[in-house]
Order: C-alpha cells, then structure tokens, then sequence
C-alpha cells in the first residue's frame, strides 16, 4: 500500500493506492493519527484501491468516529466497484459521505 499525504484547504487528504488489509491497515492508522484531531474535514481518495479488508473498514470506521466527534467529516472519494461493494455489503455506505469527483 501507498498512501499520499497532503493539507489542501484545511483538510487532510489521503489518496490510499493498492490494498487495504490486515497487514496495511496499522500504517494507515498511524499515517494521520498526529494529524487527525487537527483538522475538520479528511478526504479519503479511494480510486487506486484495489481491495479492502475488514482491517480497512475498522480504520475507516475509527476515522469517521474521530472526526464526527469533532464536528469533522470524513469524505470517501472515488472508490472501485470492488471496493463500494464491500461498503454496501457492511452497510459502511449508509453512513459513509461517499462521492465520485
């Protein structure tokens, strides 16, 4: 997995490239924990992600929880089929803000 990193207009973003699984998923987790309680807004841009594991979706989950507890949002940006599939499946895109941009 890759993650790039970036503050543009006061929101942290991430574009998560390849897999999103038990092994990745701390480095995630760690990636933005300094940087979390920061800010209000976290796009996660998904469209380089090919699979996610449900260690993805507890990060995913953790971040969402974070930032709505600090009057945040969490946006998941442009993520595959595959991977929308996996948030229907697990109700994720019944509370997730999930746009293609």
């Amino acid at each position: 997995m890759e993650i790039v990193k970036k503050i543009e207009n006061k929101a942290l973003v991430l574009d998560v490239i390849g897999r999103l699984d038990t092994n990745t998923a701390p480095e995630l987790e760690a990636s933005v924990k300094s940087e979390i309680s920061e800010v209000k807004k976290m796009e996660l841009n998904l469209k380089e992600l090919n699979y996610i594991s449900s260690a993805g979706l507890r990060v995913i989950l953790i971040f969402h929880k974070q930032l709505t507890a600090n009057g945040g949002k969490l946006f998941v940006l442009n993520p595959k089929e595959e991977v929308m599939d996996v948030f229907d499946m697990t109700g994720f895109s019944s509370f997730l803000n999930i746009e293609e941009r």
